[in-house]
């Protein structure tokens, strides 16, 4: 995995980001995946393992509500 220095903080992030829009959600976001627990956590193991560290969890996913 290839990393960038965020600014100057000296923090590695992966070039490489994992979405989880399609995790699931509420509204709109509830119709582009919805993935059972087993999917996600076979998705976030395989980018985890990769080098991932860059993790897009906007809370918009699930119409701005934090569970």
């Amino acid at each position: 995995m290839k990393y960038k220095i965020l600014g100057i903080t000296g923090l590695k992030v992966s070039i490489l980001c994992l979405g989880i829009m399609n995790y699931g959600g509420n509204g709109f976001f509830g119709y582009m995946g919805n993935l059972d627990q087993e999917q996600v956590d076979e998705q976030f193991k395989m980018a985890t393992e990769a080098g991932v560290n860059f993790i897009d969890m906007a809370n918009i996913y699930s119409d701005g509500i934090l569970k």
